[in-house]
């Protein structure tokens, strides 16, 4: 159906296409772009780009090794190609990461070409994500236009959650990236009705899988519908050709874990993150089902009730509230109008509508995978909201675009004006958590959303030079927020498990915490303001009536009020900042002192010490480049190794030094979440060690010598 559009004609939107290009040369071709696009397509494409990878590689090396456990994951990677392969924390293969490895692979190969260091562990991740900004503009593009792509490909790049994963160490850039690649291989299968895009679609959420388990099956409700409507071949074969596509999906999430299950205990690491050394406990578990119920052995947190998770409040407005809000939701409401929007003009359309059959694959992956993270009441983090980040630059370039093309048509302008100045509004109120904060943006922001709304809505009686400034106007007040904080996520260095986008999330920076924190907030993320136990870098519980941090004296765990959480101290001088073993989930940083004494006869032994919890192992196994076993794993609370195993390896004269305070501080407990008591494998270490070795402190740090006993023991 074509409609004759009142009001001007704008060339970046309406212009003609540039000739044909058959006689240049393939250079003046790739700047050029293809003949059908408009003169102005490619170039504005490269520019994207070429802004993204600024964005993305600027001061890439100022948060050093960023995680610090996949960091370290890395380096044994780097030494060891069974480490690489399983994903192990450790060179000598003591235990895995609880994750699967295709995340570490990447910057395996990176860091074995251009040696170990914050470089080659974060410029795979920003090459991922500029990548993954050019697949979403094709994908937009193929079927919307590429003004439709650039939209899209823009909102993406500049969204504050992306900005901050794409320069980081963790595992969702590469899925991010992997799942952008299968929505393009769905749409042109859609187009094609070939079985071969549908194959290659499962094979890249496959792939996802082994980069980040379960999460990467929540876009394939939304694919096999999407097919199953539109895909033009009957349904029949429609419905074989989905099968196809599920059994490479199986194949390609499934082989690794064959090969993992079907390997020997002896002969691999422990599986991290499980409780029975099984792959399949890990998926299902921990990493599965268990972050829906909140029912996860092993996991830090009490477990919550009501509408409450162990990390924070769930429901419906979770997106939206004071720890999930500036990461990825300043757009979601423009995309969820303009999503219904495409959908509604696509109604009477042809079963095999394209369009429609992107809305439902971009929208649907914007629904399961919004209300997944709403409801969940396990482990949930804010950084987890990138995952959203292409399907609302996506929705947002594709409902723009289709109602850019009918606005002639009073009511369906109103969609684009409703949109625009929905996300001005809403940015006003993000804005507005945290007003110190170039205060002048916020009234901006609102002044230009609602009058460019207000001009788009009139559009068919403005003269050209007002339809420019409706345009401007529209793009300051969608965009001008959240690029604000993309710019200042790519200039604050982040470290630790937790990061947070924007100004909020910086302050956490050295407890390797991020999030905005504060009284009243489920879990606050702040430095110096933990609670009543905790110290620097410390961790509140609601209301801040207790917390943990590593400032916290020495002497183990203690149990805050009603059993929620309680203070985790370090011994010596505690944590992170103050050079000690650190936080429960940021890395430890040794002094020189304390390096030079670990890697003393490092050669002798398999582990040059023993801690507990895989990220205060961390940063001594970087800081020294050797091994380091990390008990219990990334919580400490994994049971491995038993008390006999740990005995036999000392005296086997495996392992050098026991370093005290790691995790759960100095006597090794963990005071976890009402009726989790203590982690009673690592307690039981820690209390052998105290009581058969003599403890000496080297660099505020307290260290066990086990290959030389105490002359008498304590009972």
């Amino acid at each position: 159906m074509t409609t004759t559009v009142a009001g001007p004609s704008l060339p970046f939107l309406d212009g003609p296409a540039q000739p044909g290009l058959a006689s240049r040369g393939r250079v003046a071709r790739w700047v050029r772009g293809p003949s059908g696009d408009p003169v102005w397509a490619r170039p504005a494409l490269l520019g994207l780009l070429a802004l993204t990878a600024l964005l993305y590689l600027w001061d890439l090396g100022a948060s050093g090794d960023a995680n610090s456990f996949y960091a370290a994951a890395v380096q044994a990677g780097t030494k060891s190609w069974k480490a690489m392969f399983f994903g192990s924390f450790d060179s000598s293969n003591f235990i895995t990461v609880d994750k699967p490895p295709a995340a570490l692979w990447v910057m395996d190969i990176s860091a074995r070409i251009f040696g170990f260091n914050s470089w080659s562990l974060l410029v795979p991740q920003a090459l991922e994500g500029v990548a993954a900004v050019g697949v979403l503009y094709a994908t937009v593009k193929r079927w919307f236009g590429p003004g439709a792509g650039l939209l899209a490909g823009a909102v993406l790049a500049c969204t504050p959650v992306a900005v901050l994963m794409f320069k980081y160490n963790n595992p969702d850039a590469l899925l991010v990236l992997l799942l952008v690649l299968s929505a393009y291989a769905m749409q042109r299968a859609v187009e094609k009705g070939q079985t071969r895009w549908l194959v290659l679609a499962g094979a890249l959420v496959g792939f996802g899988f082994i980069t980040k388990m379960l999460q990467a099956f929540l876009v394939v409700p939304a694919f096999a519908l999407a097919y199953l409507i539109a895909g033009p071949t009957p349904l029949r074969k429609r419905i074989l050709q989905l099968l196809a596509g599920g059994l490479a999906l199986v194949v390609a999430a499934g082989w690794w874990v064959a090969v993992v299950q079907l390997t020997p205990a002896a002969d691999r690491p422990y599986v991290g993150g499980s409780q029975d050394n099984s792959l399949l406990n890990l998926i299902f578990g921990y990493n599965g089902f268990g972050r829906l119920t909140g029912n996860e052995t092993g996991s830090v947190g009490g477990g919550g009730g009501g509408g409450t998770g162990q990390w924070g409040p769930t429901g419906l407005t979770r997106l939206f509230n004071s720890s999930f809000g500036s990461q990825a939701s300043w757009l979601i409401p423009a995309a969820l109008v303009l999503g219904v929007a495409g959908l509604w003009m696509t109604r009477r359309t042809v079963r095999t509508d394209a369009r429609r059959a992107a809305f439902i694959i971009w929208g649907g992956w914007l629904v399961v995978t919004g209300l997944v993270l709403s409801l969940s009441k396990g482990i949930i983090h804010p950084y987890y909201t990138v995952a959203l980040a292409p399907a609302i630059g996506a929705l947002v370039g594709m409902g723009a675009a289709i109602v850019w093309r009918h606005r002639a048509q009073r009511f369906i302008s109103w969609w684009l004006s409703a949109a625009v100045a929905l996300s001005a509004v809403w940015a006003y109120e993000l804005l507005g958590r945290d007003a110190s904060w170039h205060s002048w943006l916020r009234p901006l922001v609102l002044v230009c959303g609602l009058v460019g709304a207000a001009l788009l809505a009139a559009w068919p009686i403005m003269r050209r030079s007002l339809a420019v400034l409706a345009l401007s106007l529209a793009l300051i007040g969608g965009l001008g927020a959240p690029l604000a904080y993309a710019l200042n996520t790519s200039t604050t260095p982040h470290s630790g498990a937790i990061p947070s986008a924007g100004p909020a999330g910086a302050g956490a920076a050295p407890g390797g915490f991020g999030g905005r924190g504060g009284p009243g907030a489920q879990f606050g993320f702040r430095a110096g303001r933990g609670a009543a136990a905790g110290g620097t870098g410390g961790f509140g519980t609601p209301g801040g009536a207790a917390g943990f941090g590593g400032g916290a004296p020495a002497g183990g765990a203690t149990t805050g009020p009603a059993g929620r959480f309680g203070g985790f101290g370090a011994a010596g001088a505690g944590g992170r900042a103050a050079g000690g073993a650190g936080g429960l989930l940021s890395g430890s940083s040794p002094s020189k002192a304390l390096v030079a004494e670990l890697e003393s006869g490092s050669k002798h032994y398999k582990w040059i010490a023993a801690t507990v919890g895989a990220n205060s192992a961390a940063g001594y196994q970087i800081g020294t480049g050797q091994a380091v076993m990390a008990i219990g794993g990334f919580n400490g609370t994994d049971p491995a190794p038993s008390l006999s195993e740990f005995e036999a390896d000392v005296a086997a004269g495996d392992i050098h030094w026991f370093i005290g305070g790691g995790g759960g501080g100095g006597g090794g407990g963990f005071g976890f979440g009402a009726g989790r008591g203590t982690t009673q494998v690592s307690s039981e270490i820690s209390s052998w060690v105290q009581s058969h070795f003599t403890a000496t402190t080297v660099g505020g740090v307290t260290l066990y010598n086990l290959t030389a006993p105490a002359s008498s023991t304590a009972s």
